[in-house]
């Protein structure tokens, strides 16, 4: 029997701040990784930030960050630090100087982006022997009945109303074109304890979401509200849930000269 207290209560009208709130963080074992790669640790750039869940993290690893998006609310909600600068710009037109990153990263953003744009502008901006990362996490994973329920959700009742680039970040970016010398990563992998709200939460995220609400298809949000609250059990309990962790990674070999950068 569903829940009455998940069919009341509207858990997908979250209000602006949801994308800041409930959106998974990054293990800080990934920007240790990637800033391992960079043939320095002078800057980092961080494309399609989002409200910097990636940039602050390389923070612990370069002497400075810049994050960057073309959404004015993400970047609101970017939580400040000494060493991160955030600007609203688009992939394909950084306000950076050329040879000036050591490290260029776009963590679940890349499907928005125009690609031979954006990769001709990350040619641009690269240090020497620079790296690219794009970084994307898979459909995340539950256990038992809750996760068989929740992959009906995700494949079958809200699956067609997501964008077409979704089945880009589904693949893992492996089926986008990628002209750089590509280098393999390690399993790595974001893994939660999550109460009922914060994983409603993270799904009210979803663009898919908006999609079937702006299409009057509300009744499949709340449906599975309310079906997923009874195996979940005490909505206050923790549930274990992991996203693997994609990512494609390009060196940019370049010859050695001189950078003329300083920031700030």
């Amino acid at each position: 029997m569903n829940s009455p207290n998940a069919e009341r209560k509207n858990w997908f009208d979250q209000g602006g701040q949801a994308y800041a709130r409930f959106r998974p963080e990054y293990p800080p074992a990934l920007a240790a990784y990637l800033a391992s790669l960079a043939p320095d640790t002078a800057v980092a750039v961080d494309v399609g930030c989002g409200n910097g869940q990636l940039s602050k993290l390389l923070a612990a690893h370069f002497e400075a960050v810049a994050g960057f998006d073309p959404s004015e609310d993400q970047i609101a909600h970017a939580a400040p630090q000494e060493n991160v600068v955030y600007g609203c710009a688009p992939a394909e037109e950084l306000p950076l100087p050329s040879r000036s990153a050591s490290l260029i990263t776009a963590a679940q953003a890349a499907h928005w982006f125009d690609l031979p744009r954006f990769y001709a502008e990350v040619r641009r901006v690269a240090a020497p022997d620079a790296i690219l990362a794009l970084v994307s996490y898979g459909v995340l994973r539950l256990g038992g009945e809750l996760g068989a329920r929740f992959e009906q959700f995700y494949w079958h009742e809200i699956g067609p109303y997501w964008p077409a680039e979704r089945k880009l970040v589904d693949s893992g970016y492996s089926t986008i074109d990628f002209p750089f010398t590509e280098l393999q990563g390690p399993p790595i992998a974001i893994e939660l304890e999550w109460r009922l709200e914060e994983f409603l939460g993270y799904i009210s995220t979803w663009s898919a979401v908006r999609s079937a609400r702006e299409a009057g298809r509300e009744d499949l949000l709340h449906r599975f509200a309310a079906d997923i609250a009874e195996p979940w059990g005490d909505p206050t309990t923790r549930h274990s849930i992991t996203w693997p962790i994609n990512m494609r990674i390009g060196r940019l070999w370049a010859t050695c000269i001189p950078r003329h950068f300083q920031w700030g």
